[in-house]
Parts: structure tokens; sequence; C-alpha cells
């Protein structure tokens, strides 16, 4: 163990005092003790812990933007359900959503480190599994990730495209063509703003908060206060049912509404996978995980409500002209100059939803190729001198959502991306959980946020839900699809399991072994005094909330 190393947990030990977080008078001493509960899991701090408690629930909540999301699915509970489809298919998966949450939080109390969820697996699942376990989260993770980022820069293409098309009145209406030019425009001012300090990067996030929030709650207000004589009845805005799927069954064409909530509340994992950029992670990330959850669901939900109120005709919004049935709707109750004026903001807010995101899944790329398990690991896993971030798998993310942007060219191709961004997102939830609940029952030493015995119930809950949607979200949008109206989610998903598959099964599964340790093993101490000893095993037990 180096000087610097001892030095940090002597002070780390000294400020703690009695092993309370709250306790810290030192913002340099919390960043301190979050190293050593980092060299415990096995990574030596590269990062720079810029991430404040706020700035981090900031970054998890502008992840999902609620208000651009909203706007990015309407579509599908419009076309599964009409007004019961907004209203009902929103919120009844935002009680499971928060299942998972809830699960994952507990895990990234515990276990903070950038690695997040395939860390989680490895180190829950039997020792003989941990490697293929850790291969098949990371992986999943990895996909849903850039599908995520493909999907939310292709909406915001298609928001400017929206915009473009009523304001000049119809004129312009540009084709699948001119959309893909945009998302790559987006994409590489993205990697520009991924490739910068986290210092900058965290400050730019109160701004991304602050415009998420205040759109939201103005969007909500307009729709209900500006709807005027086309504003519908409690009555048909809560339980009016409109199946305009082509599924016979009414059932089960409202649960194809779920997509809408399930695309929107992805990305919180992102609270664990900028853990090593955040002060005091074990606590802030899971406060932020929650937090956001909770806010997204809240908000996308009174939104949803207002957007039931507010619409007239559900057909009429489905057989629009612009590329995003919101639109129209903004269209019919703001005019058009009101449109624009609320509609440039939530282009705003998509394109710093794009932003986060990149940023996120840069940090997975980054930690998934720093355990080697990426083709050209040594290139993905390099940190920019100056900015002390991962530039080089940045931009590997952003050249990842342009290829999976050519599915922009289909008609289905938000449901396709939003399917595989879901599927590959949760299935790397679940898999640590599933394991948390099995294998992995007593090897948990909580950090200080904890489900306690309630781990096991809620756990359930998560897995179940899981499975259910992913089935779910592989089935075409619509009976009797083309090439053009497939569910492209399936070629997604498929493409990058049997490429995972293939490698682990030539290759991987003799040289990956799961995280690698990349700093010396904390209980192989050599060369220390018995007192130093000691206060770093009180400092270990401290920053992982075992009393």
């Amino acid at each position: 163990m180096s000087l610097n190393e001892k030095q940090a947990v002597k002070a780390s030990t000294h400020t703690l005092g009695d092993a309370n977080y709250e306790d810290h008078e030192s913002t340099g001493a919390i960043r301190q003790a979050d190293d050593v509960l980092l060299a415990k899991l096995g990574y030596k701090s590269e990062f720079r812990r810029e991430f404040s408690l706020f700035e981090t629930i900031a970054f998890a909540f502008s992840i999902m933007g609620v208000v651009a999301s909203v706007s990015s699915t309407m579509s599908f509970p419009l076309v599964s359900g009409g007004h019961v489809g907004m209203v009902f298919g929103w919120l009844i998966p935002c009680f499971f959503v928060m299942t998972v949450a809830a699960s994952l939080a507990e895990l990234t109390s515990a276990m903070p480190t950038s690695a997040g969820l395939y860390y989680f697996s490895a180190k829950l699942a039997p020792p003989r599994w941990a490697p293929l376990a850790s291969w098949i989260t990371g992986w999943a993770n990895v996909t849903g990730q850039v599908s995520l980022v493909c999907s939310i820069d292709f909406t915001c293409a298609q928001m400017i495209v929206t915009a473009l098309n009523v304001g000049s009145d119809g004129a312009i209406n540009l084709g699948a063509g001119p959309t893909f030019g945009i998302l790559l425009a987006i994409l590489l001012t993205h990697g520009i703003v991924c490739s910068a300090a986290t210092a900058v990067i965290a400050r730019l996030n109160i701004f991304y908060v602050l415009v998420n929030l205040g759109t939201t709650i103005a969007a909500i207000i307009v729709l209900l206060a500006c709807s005027g004589d086309q504003r519908v009845s409690t009555e048909t805005a809560f339980t009016m049912f409109e199946n305009n799927t082509g599924w016979s069954n009414g059932g089960w064409a409202f649960l194809l509404a779920f997509t809408s909530p399930m695309w929107t509340l992805t990305g919180y994992d992102s609270a664990a996978h900028i853990s090593e950029e955040t002060a005091n992670a074990a606590r802030a990330a899971p406060i932020a995980i929650l937090v956001g959850v909770g806010a997204t669901a809240s908000l996308g939900w009174l939104l949803f409500i207002a957007a039931s109120f507010a619409t007239a005709s559900v057909t009429q919004l489905l057989y629009t002209d612009l590329p995003l049935p919101m639109g129209q709707l903004f269209l019919n109750v703001l005019g058009k100059h009101g449109m624009l004026a609320i509609w440039s903001l939530i282009i705003v807010v998509q394109y710093v939803t794009g932003a986060a995101q990149g940023v996120d899944a840069s940090r997975v790329v980054f930690a998934f190729a720093r355990d080697n398990a990426l083709p050209g690991s040594r290139w993905w896993k390099k940190m920019h001198p100056y900015t002390h971030t991962p530039v080089n798998a940045a931009w590997l993310v952003m050249v990842l959502a342009g290829i999976c942007g050519i599915l922009g060219f289909s008609e289905t191709a938000l449901s396709s991306l939003a399917g595989a961004s879901v599927i590959g997102l949760y299935v790397s939830y679940v898999t640590p959980i599933f394991l948390r609940i099995t294998s992995g029952r007593t090897k948990l030493q909580p950090g200080p946020f904890t489900l306690g015995k309630w781990f096991m119930p809620i756990g359930v809950v998560a897995v179940l839900w899981v499975t259910f949607i992913v089935v779910l979200l592989v089935f075409p949008p619509e009976v009797h699809p083309t090439a053009g109206t497939m569910n492209y989610t399936v070629v997604i998903i498929m493409s990058v399991f049997i490429f995972a598959s293939l490698s682990w099964i030539i290759s991987a599964r003799k040289w990956f072994k799961g995280p690698v340790r990349t700093i010396e093993d904390s209980d192989g101490l050599q060369g220390e005094d018995e007192k130093f000893k000691e206060d770093r095993v009180r400092v270990e037990e401290t920053s992982v909330g075992s009393r």
C-alpha cells in the first residue's frame, strides 16, 4: 500500500470519529472515506468526486427527462387504450418499477462503484458462475445504455422535425434521411459534452434539472388551463378506453401502453455508474435512485392526466402528420406560437436528457472495459489526462448509437429502440436482484440504505415484473406486422446476445474472471503496524455501513 493510501485511511479514520457519516466536517474527509471503500471493493480511485447529493439526484432525474419522455412516447398509450392508456397505462407500471429501484438502491449503497450492476452480479453469484453472471449483466447493460442514447437522441431529432413542420405551416416535412442526419449531429455534440471534466458535467446537471422540472410543470399547467372547450369530462379522461392496436383482446392491447413508462423509467442506475465521481456515494447514490424514480413517476402521471383532459380526439392525434402526437396536442391547445414556445423547451429537455444518458453510458463502457470485457478494452478504459474522464468510451457510445440509428428508417423505429433499451437495461437490473434473493441472500454486507427483511418480497416482485415486461416488449405494436412495421427489438437484442454468447464460448470463459482488482488486495496488508491495521478495518466497516 502506498504512503498516500495510508494517509487517506488515517485521515478518514480521524475524521469519521464514531463511524457516522453525518459527523464528517470536511468534504475532503468524506471523499477519502469514499476512496477507502472503493479500494475495499477492488478499484483504484481514478475520477474526481465532484458530484454532491443534489447533483447526483439531478443527474438521475435528468436522465429520465419526464416531459420529453412523455412527449416522445405518448403514441403508445394513445394506440393501446386512449385515455385509459394514458392515465392507468402509466400508473400501474410505476408501482412495480419502484420495487426494482428499491432493490438496486440497496445494492448500490453496499457497493458504490462505476461497475455497478455487473459488479453486483459477480459478488452475489456462486463463485463458479460469477464470471458468467457478470458477463451477461455487463453486456445487457451496455446494450441497453447504447440503445437508450440512440432512442433519446432519435426522438430529439423527431422533435426538431416537428418544430420545423409547425413553424413552416407544413412546408417543411423532413423524411427519415434528414431525421437521421439530425440524429448524427446531436450525437456529435453530445460526444463533446460527455468528454468534459466531471466538475463541468456536475454543474451542468443543475441546469438540466431546472429546465426539466420547470418545463414539466409548465406543460401540466398549460394543458389544463388552455384546453378550454376541448377539455373532456373527468369520466372520459379517466375511464374512456379505445383500442387502436388491431389486437382483438382489449386487455392485451392495454398492456402495450406500458412501453411508455418503462422507457421513461430507465437509466436511474446512472447514480451507481457515477458513484466513483460522487461524494458520500454510499448514501447519495441510493437516495438519487429513489428520489429520481419517485419524482419522475409522479410528475409523469400528472402530465398524462393533463394530456388526457386536453385530448378531445384520440383518433385525430394518432393520424396527425407530425412525427409525434404530443406536438399535435400542444398545437391544438396553444396554437402555432404557443406550441413552438413550449416545444422548444421540450427539445432542450430531451437534448440534455440525451447528454446525461451519454455520460451514464460512457461510464458503463469504461467500467466494463476496465475489467477487460470489451473488444479493444485498452482503448476504452483510458482516462483523459486533463479532464480525468473516459473520453474514448464516450465517443464509442456515440458511434454505436449512430449505428443503431439506422433503424430510424423503419416505421417502428421508436418502439424497436425503446424495446431494446428497456429489455437490455432491465435484464441487467434484474440479474443481480435475482442473485440477491437466491445465492446472495447472506452475501451482501448492507450499506447505509438497506431494505432489511423486506429485500426478499420486494426482490421477488421485481424479478417477476421484469420477466413479464421483457416478454411483452418483443411483441409487435400491431397485428399482422410487415417488414416496415415489425418490432425490431428482437434483432438488436439477439444480435448482441449471439455475439456475447459466441465470445464467451469461444474465448471469454477462459480468461474473463469478473471484475478485475486495480488496487492492492485490501486484506493483504504488508509492512503495516498494528495500529494502522486496526484503523483501516474500522474505516472500511464504517464505509460499508455495517453498524
